[in-house]
């Protein structure tokens, strides 16, 4: 997959931190991208100390990952909030991914909730994704969830999603399953609810079925399925559970999926169910935005690029937490 050209890795030197590298610098190679590797230092640290240590850890990752053939490699040191620093950074320097670890020993949702990584997820423009610590690769098992829409003429966000799914179950011969939860909708939603004969209810319901397994079907007609081991879900129930359900029973190693911003509230997800799943799941998760997003997170005043952002970066968390 040659879909990258400037990768940000954050290396915290906490455990998960070398899986979060390691599949960085692969990418990085299959790609002919830039790699910087960055760490994020807390301003209440003691600056010199700490910083001179982690600028030797950095510059020695650096250093091996050129010996070993990775040429266009470099480090930064980010003094902040994390998820503001690292979006900031990502915002001023044109990353177009960001890799990251969740932290080892707790379920997900311990980690996701109120973590860098949700706030990234939610905020950062560009594709995020956190890596399961000590998870083997390659992956074995590749979840797409997409949202076809019968007659939305607006795919983009699905085709990211595919695009980056079928990459990686190709670079890694991997099953790829691609699941879209979806129910009767419109003013049929409100008549399968009615009292009607059971025969009505299965038709309307099957109607609706037919309809997103068309969209759906529309939507694979772009890529080389054949080429692809791939399983296609299509249950009738809630996005996240069917998700959180499928990811369970396959063993899926890493989901794919998008992150939809209500209209007004740049940075958000819509409703709670991409949250839901990341507090369900114990896998790695690749999340990319629509066309359009913009990030909550705006840099310093003077900063190239930026605009004034009032207040401390404490008041700034509070605004856009």
């Amino acid at each position: 997959m040659k879909r990258f050209k400037n990768i940000l890795v954050v290396h915290d030197n906490a455990i998960g931190g070398e899986d979060a590298l390691e599949q960085a610098a692969a990418l990085a190679r299959e790609n002919l991208a830039r790699l910087t590797i960055a760490a994020v230092l807390r301003e209440e640290q003691p600056e010199m100390l700490i910083a001179d240590e982690t600028r030797k850890r950095l510059t020695r990752l650096a250093t091996g990952l050129r010996q070993a053939g990775l040429d266009d490699v470099g480090t930064a040191i980010l003094t902040g909030i994390p998820f503001l620093e690292i979006t900031r950074r990502v915002i001023r320097e044109g990353h177009d991914l960001v890799i990251t670890s969740a932290e080892a020993g707790k379920v997900l949702r311990d980690v996701f909730f109120g973590s860098t990584a949700t706030h990234l997820m939610r905020k950062c423009p560009c594709p995020v994704w956190v890596v399961k610590p000590a998870q083997p690769v390659p992956y074995r098992q590749i979840l797409a969830a997409v949202d076809t829409k019968p007659a939305d003429t607006d795919d983009h966000l699905n085709v990211k999603i595919m695009d980056l799914a079928t990459s990686l179950a190709s670079r890694d011969h991997a099953v790829l399953h691609i699941v879209h939860a979806w129910d009767v909708e419109g003013s049929d939603s409100d008549t399968v609810k009615s009292e009607i004969s059971p025969h009505q209810r299965q038709v309307l319901v099957r109607q609706h079925k037919r309809s997103h397994h068309a969209a759906l079907k529309n939507l694979l007609a772009r890529y080389p399925m054949s080429e692809i081991d791939h399983q296609v879900h299509l249950p009738r129930d809630l996005p996240e559970r069917a998700i959180a359900n499928l990811a369970k029973r396959e063993k899926i190693d890493l989901i794919v999926m998008g992150t939809v911003v209500r209209t007004g509230i740049p940075g958000f997800f819509i409703g709670n169910a991409a949250e839901s799943v990341l507090g369900a799941v114990k896998c790695s998760m690749l999340t990319v935005k629509p066309d359009g997003f913009k990030s909550p997170v705006l840099l310093p005043h003077g900063d190239a690029g930026g605009a004034e952002e009032p207040g401390s970066a404490r008041d700034a968390v509070r605004q856009i937490a």
